[in-house]
């Protein structure tokens, strides 16, 4: 198979979203064990934000290529790869190089897409750390965002009561959604939910001070679940190096008679768990018991503009970049 000639998204620098570059690439093809795709859908999430900005923990220098997810059509096997056929639809935790008209991809982590579902609804799509059962209070920071939408949904799929912070412009249409959203410029939640008994679990993007204070609200055996360190991108902060915070959130499980735990969770897509339930994530798209609500689609020459809606979080859900736009 000769190289590709594909368009790709390049970051050229660490800063704003002039640092974002659409170029001319060569793709090899596909080494043994991998699989190429023609990616049709692409994201721009937090983690592709956080690596334009230099602050993702342990990532790529640049210049690199974004893009943590994508959903796309097998165009050529690498040797000793057969469990697609060229033409099946697939979907794949990338963590980069999703941004562009091809990528290459160990066959062992794609996930075939189901027929019927909304490939930019797929591409968006962390409940095994928190064991969310029905009749639980769970409590999610940033609860009309991309992630915390998807986990609004399946809170409610389990049984769970959800409530978060969101910006008070949301709130009529979270509660809609059966979510009771509480206003994220002010710090009164916290003495709401510690009213309320506390809650079972917490989902926090935010990091640093935020988990501290997520921490402060669980209820004994309650669990906080830390997955990023946005603070200082949603408040206009300096950057700050995670570490301490992180080895800070992990020090909290030495507290063992307060029945609380913590964990910073991490998407493996090598995990034992990974495919089976990203397929049940697709089974229930499918069947309507979850929706993922797109704010907006952009073109792959359009990121700069794809990286401005993101920073702007207006209206709910994700911003999908359309690669092969319909």
């Amino acid at each position: 198979m000769a190289l590709a000639k594909i368009k790709k998204v390049v970051i050229t620098a660490y800063g704003d979203e002039s640092v974002l570059a659409v170029v001319e690439a060569e793709l090899p093809a596909p080494a043994a064990g991998e699989v190429q795709l023609a990616v049709e859908y692409t994201i721009v999430s937090g983690s592709d934000v956080n690596m334009r900005r230099g602050t993702y923990p342990l990532q790529k220098k640049p210049p690199l290529t974004p893009g943590y997810s994508v959903v796309g059509t097998v165009v050529a096997n690498g040797q000793g790869c057969s469990k697609f056929a060229v033409g099946d639809w697939v979907a794949c935790l990338s963590k980069y190089e999703g941004q562009a008209e091809r990528i290459n991809l160990p066959e062992k982590y794609l996930v075939r897409v189901p027929d019927g579902v909304d490939g930019g609804e797929a591409v968006v799509f962390f409940f095994r750390s928190a064991k969310v059962k029905a009749g639980q209070r769970i409590f999610v920071h940033g609860l009309s965002g991309g992630v915390g939408g998807a986990l609004l949904r399946l809170g409610k799929v389990m049984g769970a009561e959800v409530y978060g912070t969101a910006s008070a412009k949301k709130h009529e249409e979270l509660r809609a959604l059966g979510a009771v959203p509480l206003d994220y410029s002010n710090k009164n939640w916290i003495g709401e939910m510690k009213q309320l008994g506390g809650v079972d679990a917490v989902f926090d993007a935010l990091g640093y001070e935020s988990f501290d204070e997520s921490y402060s609200i669980l209820k004994k055996g309650g669990v906080l679940v830390g997955y990023g360190q946005n603070l200082p991108a949603w408040t206009g902060g300096p950057e700050r190096n995670p570490v301490p915070m992180i080895l800070k959130l992990f020090a909290r499980n030495l507290a063992v008679w307060t029945g609380k735990r913590a964990t910073f969770f991490g998407v493996m897509r090598g995990s034992k768990y990974f495919s089976a339930d990203l397929a049940t994530l697709f089974d229930w798209l499918k069947e309507g018991k979850i929706a993922v609500p797109v704010k907006a689609r952009f073109g792959l020459d359009e990121i700069k503009e794809a990286h401005t809606a993101y920073a702007a979080s207006a209206g709910m859900g994700s911003i999908v970049i359309e690669v092969a736009r319909p």
